[in-house]
């Protein structure tokens, strides 16, 4: 009888933290420090300091936000700029992760892979991305695939980095104990060094798509038609400024929104994670 007592005494205390209330509590400072933000802009925009196509306030940029939302601008609409971006995105990061995971799995088990492979890494990793901008053009002119070679370019090295690093992080007791209880390496690899790495290779998704969006707004900036850098771009030649708070803003919420997805993901492939 009393350890179902102590179940249900552990359960009522760990309750609070449950509750729907505290995850919005928790937000607040959050919350709290956007409306400072937005307030202390509003006091700059309303004091006249600035010109409006250098300083234009909330109220403006909520209203050509609400233009471009529904009646469009110059022959696009927000919800079309940002289809073209995500898409984009989802195609570059996309063939990243598809070729950097087995690429850092092969370079992280494999001495010779790793030392053929490496110093290409090493020598590619500090070049930006927007240096691969003229050569793309080059060979592939102003369509969409220099466009997402270039997101592909900018995210590779950090994905493959980051599953070298998660497979060599791999505790050797694990790996130990598995050989002792007769695993084969294939074994192995797939239930133990796999979901070890799995944390990391995530994680250096999360700082990939960062990578990815500003590869992004760079590409959309020559030879697009279409997209939130485009946006940005061309609303800045015209002196739209409140068009570009639109941008700037839509391309933070976007990101934001992928990461939250990849938070979920990190939380449904690896829930150990922080708790060993």
């Amino acid at each position: 009888m009393a350890v179902p007592a102590e179940g249900g005494t552990a359960g009522a205390a760990a309750s609070p933290a449950g509750q729907p209330g505290t995850a919005w509590r928790a937000r607040l400072p959050s919350l709290g420090a956007v409306l400072v933000l937005v307030g202390a802009w509003q006091v700059v925009a309303a004091a006249g300091w600035f010109p409006t196509y250098v300083l234009p306030g909330p109220a403006r940029v909520l209203r050509d936000f609400l233009q471009l939302a529904t009646a469009g601008w110059s022959g696009s609409t927000l919800w079309g700029d940002l289809g073209a971006s995500v898409l984009r995105i989802l195609l570059g990061f996309g063939a990243a992760v598809l070729a950097g995971v087995p690429a850092g799995l092969l370079m992280a088990v494999s001495p010779p892979v790793h030392r053929l492979a490496d110093p290409l890494l090493q020598l590619a990793r500090p070049v930006p991305p927007l240096a691969y901008i003229p050569l793309l053009i080059l060979w592939f002119g102003f369509g969409e695939l220099p466009k997402v070679l270039l997101i592909m370019l900018g995210t590779l090295p950090v994905v493959v980095l980051a599953t070298v690093s998660g497979v060599r992080a791999t505790p050797q007791r694990r790996l130990q104990v598995a050989q002792c209880l007769g695993g084969r390496p294939g074994q192995v690899f797939r239930l133990v060094v796999l979901p070890s790495a799995l944390p990391e290779v995530l994680t250096g998704m999360r700082v990939g798509i960062g990578v990815a969006w500003t590869c992004l707004v760079a590409a959309e900036m020559f030879g697009a038609s279409r997209g939130l850098g485009w946006l940005i771009q061309y609303a800045g030649h015209e002196i739209r400024t409140g068009l570009v708070f639109v941008g700037i803003v839509a391309i933070g919420a976007a990101g934001y929104a992928m990461d939250l997805g990849l938070r979920l993901l990190e939380r449904v492939l690896v829930p150990w994670k922080g708790r060993e």
